[in-house]
C-alpha cells in the first residue's frame, strides 16, 4: 500500500510547476516564444566559460575513477577547503574544511540542516512570502514549520508578530535573502535586531536557536550592493547555498552547508550531517561537480542581466499603476494583483499568455511573483501586453509603451 501522506501531498501539487507545465503546453500550440513565461525560476544565462572548460580538461586529462568515483559522504576535502577559504575571504569568516558539507544544491543542505538542530514535534519558524516547498521540507522531518504573516510595506520581518509567535519549542528560524518571492534583501538593521532577538531567547528557554539561512540567491544583488552576510552577525547560524543560480548550474545539483565556526558542536556538524545522508538517501553530489565549482569558486555567470529585466519591469508595472516594492535581487518581482483573489487575476492574464503565479502559496494573499529569468527581448514585448492586460481588464488608464 502507499503510503497515505504522499498521496495526500499529490492534492498540493505546486501551482509553479502546474503553470510551468501549462506554458510549455501552450507554447507547443503557439510558439513558446509567444507565450510570457514568468512562471519557474530557471536561470536565463549560461554557466561561466570557465566551468565548461574545466570540466572538459577534467575529462580529458583527470584519472577516470576521481572523477567519476564516489566522494567521500561528507564531500571532497579539497573543495571543502575551497569553500572555506572563499567565505573567509568574501566575508572575513574563519572556516576550515570541517564546517562544510557538501550537498544536493541548497534543497539538499536544507534537508540535513533541519534535522541536524530538530526532533519531531520541534518548530521552526518563517518569515511570509517564503518559497513553498519548505513546508514539505520542513514537515517531512517531523518539525513544524510556522510562517509569520509578511509585512507587506517593505517586506522586511514582521518583528511584532514575530515575537508573538517565539516560545520554547522554537529550535530555528529560516530566512531567505535575498528573497524567493519578493525579490528583498534584509537589510543590516533586520539581521542584527533578529540576531539580537534570538540571543536573548536562547538564554530565557536555556537552549540553542539557530538561525538557517536560505541563500541561492545571494550573489544576485542590484545597485552595485551587496548581501549582509547572516553568519557574520550571529553565532548559532548555518548558510545553505547552491551555486544553481550563481553559476546556472541547476541541473548538476551541487551546493552545501557551511555552519558557523561559533555555532555550538561545530566541529562535528558536518559529521552530522553525514549521518543524517544515511537516514534519507543522500549520497553526496557528483564527484565531477564538486571538483569543477572549487575550480571557479569565486566566479559567477554574467548575472547583469537580471537588474535590466527588473528595470524594465519594475518601471512598467508602476507606470500601468501596480503596487510593488522594489526588488533588490533574485529574479523575481512580487507586485500586488489587481484584485483581491490573486488566483483569479493570474487567470485572467492567462487569456493573454502571461503566466504569472497567485501567491497564496507563498503565505501571501493577493500579490503575485513574476520570475524574470527570461530573455531581455521577450520582457520588453511583454510590456505593451501587460498594458492591454490591465486596461481591458480593470480599465487602468496610464501612458502606454509607444
Amino acid at each position: 500500500m502507499i503510503n497515505e501522506t504522499y498521496k495526500a501531498m499529490l492534492k498540493g501539487k505546486s501551482i509553479i510547476r502546474e503553470l510551468s507545465e501549462y506554458a510549455t503546453a501552450r507554447g507547443k500550440e503557439i510558439g513558446y516564444e509567444n507565450v510570457f513565461d514568468y512562471s519557474l525560476g530557471n536561470p536565463s544565462v549560461p554557466c561561466t566559460e570557465d566551468y565548461t572548460d574545466t570540466v572538459i580538461a577534467m575529462y580529458q586529462n583527470m584519472n577516470p575513477m576521481e572523477i567519476h568515483g564516489y566522494s567521500p559522504s561528507l564531500g571532497i576535502e579539497s573543495v571543502r577547503a575551497a569553500v572555506a577559504e572563499s567565505l573567509n575571504r568574501r566575508f572575513g569568516m574563519d572556516y576550515e574544511a570541517k564546517h562544510i558539507f557538501m550537498a544536493s544544491g541548497a534543497a539538499g543542505a536544507l534537508a540535513h540542516a533541519f534535522r541536524a538542530v530538530t526532533k519531531p514535534g520541534d518548530e521552526i519558524i518563517t518569515f511570509a512570502p517564503c518559497f513553498p516547498e519548505y513546508f514539505p521540507y520542513v514537515n517531512t522531518t517531523g518539525a513544524v514549520l510556522k510562517v509569520v504573516p509578511a509585512n507587506t510595506e517593505d517586506f522586511q520581518i514582521n518583528f511584532e508578530e514575530f515575537e508573538k509567535m517565539l516560545n520554547p519549542k522554537v529550535m530555528a528560524v529560516l530566512i531567505n535573502t535575498p528573497n524567493n518571492p519578493s525579490g528583498i534583501v534584509y537589510s543590516e538593521e533586520t539581521i542584527k535586531r533578529l540576531a539580537g532577538i534570538l540571543e536573548a531567547k536562547q538564554k530565557e528557554y536555556g537552549h540553542d536557536i539557530f538561525i538557517i539561512s536560505d541563500e541561492p540567491y545571494r550573489e544576485i544583488v542590484f545597485d552595485g550592493k551587496k548581501c549582509p552576510y547572516v553568519s557574520s552577525y550571529y553565532d548559532n547560524s548555518i548558510s545553505c547555498y547552491s551555486f544553481s543560480k550563481s553559476l546556472s548550474l541547476p541541473g548538476e545539483r551541487i551546493g552545501y552547508v557551511a555552519v558557523n565556526p561559533r555555532a555550538t558542536d561545530a566541529d562535528i556538524f558536518a559529521v552530522i550531517c553525514g549521518q543524517i545522508s544515511r537516514g534519507i538517501g543522500h549520497n553526496c553530489p557528483s564527484s565531477t561537480a564538486q571538483l569543477a565549482v572549487a575550480e571557479v569558486i569565486d566566479e559567477t555567470s554574467d548575472l547583469s542581466v537580471y537588474e535590466t529585466n527588473m528595470n524594465l519591469l519594475y518601471d512598467a508595472l508602476t507606470r500601468i499603476g501596480f503596487e510593488l516594492v522594489r526588488p533588490g535581487g533574485t529574479f523575481y518581482i512580487f507586485p500586488k494583483a489587481l484584485e483581491e483573489d490573486a488566483n483569479a487575476f493570474c487567470m485572467k492574464a492567462k487569456k493573454y499568455d502571461l503566466i504569472l503565479v497567485p501567491a497564496d502559496n507563498f503565505g501571501c494573499p493577493g500579490y503575485f511573483r513574476m520570475a524574470y529569468c527570461i530573455d531581455t527581448e521577450k520582457v520588453k514585448r511583454s510590456i505593451p501586453v501587460l498594458e492591454r492586460f490591465a486596461r481591458e481588464e480593470y480599465g487602468l488608464k496610464f501612458q502606454e509603451t509607444k
